[in-house]
């Protein structure tokens, strides 16, 4: 039984099959149309099932991909009755050791997260048991297989993928014949995990997992993958042969296996990032820039000494005929890159000193993204302004929290100020960072010390880039206010904090954290409280000019960028000292993503390496330059 095709269902109509490709893979155009396509296939076969009388049999994963997919199922339950009392489910895996109450067990969020807003009776749910012994596994692992073949098998199963390219825990070098079992996890795997256990230290080394075969088994697969980080273990999945170090790979051989992927996830895509190499196109502005970009880069040459022999060789011939010739392309694009290079971000004050507000996820990511950028509009003189939107509490390692502890109470001793209060306080805060647990959450105090220490950062770090304390927003955004890494949704709350700032300082311009790479997620979440935010002022003839910038961890593509900032060395110096301020993240972070390198080096790099990549195109020579696009009602 193999579940509706795309063009039977509702879906976005921006939605496509790609070409090229090994799975059959549909790119969607936001994670948000990913999750509704997921959802519905899962509606329909329960609706289908239980207008049949029939028992609907699901496997379902875990992490922050399949998040909206379990939001979208729940509104479906509660909104349009979508009943899920003849449900069966088998969850894909679980760390071990682990309790089942525990905060990072995967029993309990599926409860949190799904089960306790669904109707699916309690002996119904099946999941790998993390708290057994270990001789027990083994036993329970073939009973876990058994109850899968007793309901006749799993109908639907859904996956996310993970970095090293394992679906559930099947990490690399898993055999094709692999059953439910217990498995060692691998470093990669661990590291992409520790946000979730503050820190890779309290990660479990082992898990339980549903094999290969056992996932293979299934009568249909829907694999999802979103966001940048995703794309280059996306392309291998589906492009390369089928390999045990990606096991991904092995739903190539499944007759009814579908790949749904965002724009970032499918950017690596040859069909998405050469789609000229894969069948005809239908040229646009913007795919032609993207081509003559790439062939300049493809045979080492600079944009204006490309020739007609180069498009031939490259099959790129249609950009040239009906009497248009290389030199004509290639200048227009030369002088397109060249028009977006931007000394003035916010303008001449001479002309109109403007007010910008730059928005920041984190309270670093102002200067590691566009230190540049706030630095030269704050020296011109424009009103620049940052709100900061969340507090960046749950990044700040203990050892740092004590230090600022500490020092509140040696200069409280020294000016005779303690009090009764103010030591209880202090003693259990220090008495809770003595006797915590590897992985507890933090308590509300704590949370509370290390907010004011990422906000004392942010303040002496936007002084550094020439933005004054008064001239600073702190939003602390409440879907962020969790205390953990997941948060919760974006609500009307978020939005109406945004909206109100806005409304009372009438920017000109707003700078927004357009990434899609950010591997916590924040960033996507913040960038959609803003995009709310000006839907609701849009009704209030609120106009601004909105720039998206990336964060840590990319910088756009040049066929992409539209305005290039330049940063001599002595700017560049001053982007730096302005991270530097930001002590707590300096160093080692805590939650780095899969990036070792420091905020500031990311930072540095990227930028000169976009400086290199336009004067290998034939552009004036710069040291550095930052990037960005102007937003148009897509990220």
């Amino acid at each position: 039984m193999a579940i509706e095709t795309l063009s039977n269902k509702k879906s976005s109509q921006s939605a496509n099959y790609l070409r090229h490709t090994k799975i059959p893979t549909i790119l969607f155009e936001s994670p948000k149309e990913v999750d509704r396509y997921v959802s519905q296939a899962v509606e329909d076969l329960i609706r289908k099932n239980n207008s049949a009388g029939k028992l609907t049999v699901l496997g379902l994963p875990t992490g922050s991909t399949p998040i909206g997919v379990y939001r979208e199922l729940i509104r479906l339950h509660k909104e349009e009755n979508l009943d899920f009392s003849n449900v069966i489910t088998f969850n894909l895996d679980e760390y071990w050791p682990m309790d089942p109450d525990s905060i990072h067990s995967y029993n309990l969020w599926m409860r949190d997260t799904f089960f306790d807003h669904v109707n699916i009776p309690a002996k119904n749910i099946h999941i790998p048991q993390g708290n057994l012994d270990h001789d027990d596994i083994d036993v329970f692992c073939d009973e876990y297989e058994q109850e899968i073949e007793k309901v006749g098998g799993v109908q639907l199963q859904l996956l996310g993928i993970g970095l090293t390219g394992h679906i559930a825990f099947n990490e690399p070098g898993s055999s094709r014949n692999s059953l439910t079992r217990i498995v060692s996890l691998d470093p990669v795997t661990r590291k992409d995990a520790a946000d979730s256990f503050y820190g890779e230290d309290n990660v479990p080394h082992r898990a339980i997992t549903m094999g290969v075969s056992s996932i293979l088994s299934a009568h249909n697969i829907i694999i999802m993958a979103l966001g940048e980080h995703k794309a280059s273990i996306v392309k291998k999945t589906c492009e390369d042969r089928v390999s045990e170090e990606i096991t991904a790979s092995f739903l190539q051989t499944h007759p009814h296996a579908t790949f749904a992927i965002d724009q970032g996830a499918g950017s690596e895509l040859t069909a998405v990032k050469t789609p000229w190499l894969v069948g005809p196109v239908v040229w646009n502005k913007i795919l032609r820039k993207r081509a003559i970009i790439w062939l300049s880069q493809k045979v080492n040459k600079p944009l204006l000494k490309l020739e007609k022999g180069d498009f031939a060789e490259y099959q790129l011939h249609d950009l040239i005929k009906d009497g248009t010739t290389a030199n004509n392309v290639c200048q227009g694009v030369f002088e397109e890159m060249l028009a977006g290079v931007c000394n003035y971000p916010a303008g001449k004050v001479e002309d109109k000193k403007n007010t910008v507000i730059v928005f920041s996820p984190h309270p670093d990511d102002d200067v590691i993204s566009m230190g540049g950028t706030l630095i030269t509009m704050a020296d011109q003189g424009h009103d620049v302004q940052i709100a900061y939107m969340t507090s960046g509490n749950i990044a700040v390692f203990d050892h740092d929290a004590l230090r600022h502890i500490d020092y509140v109470d040696e200069f409280l001793s020294a000016f005779n100020l303690n009090d009764d209060e103010s030591q209880s306080i202090i003693a259990k805060m220090k008495d809770n960072l003595s006797n915590r647990k590897p992985g507890d959450p933090d308590t509300s105090e704590l949370l509370e010390v290390k907010g004011l220490i990422r906000k004392t950062e942010a303040t002496t770090g936007a002084i550094a880039a020439g933005v004054p304390a008064e001239k600073l927003h702190f939003l602390n955004l409440p879907f962020y206010k969790t205390g953990n890494v997941s948060k919760r949704p974006v609500g009307n709350d978020d939005i109406e904090i945004i909206a109100n700032l806005l409304r009372k300082q009438k920017p000109d311009q707003i700078y927004v954290a357009g990434d899609l790479s950010d591997p916590h997620g924040t960033h996507r979440m913040c960038a959609d409280a803003i995009i709310g935010a000006l839907k609701v002022l849009e009704k209030e003839n609120f106009e601004t000019e909105v720039w998206l910038y990336r964060g840590a961890w990319e910088e756009y593509e040049p066929h992409e960028i539209e305005r290039a900032v330049p940063l001599s060395p002595e700017m560049t110096v001053r982007k730096k000292f302005a991270i530097f301020k930001h002590e707590s993240q300096k160093d080692q972070a805590l939650y780095p993503g899969s990036d070792d390198r420091e905020f500031w080096v990311r930072a540095e790099e990227r930028t000169k390496n976009t400086a290199r990549i336009y004067n290998d195109l034939g552009l004036p020579e710069y040291h550095a330059l930052e990037g960005f696009i102007l937003y148009r009602g897509q990220l």
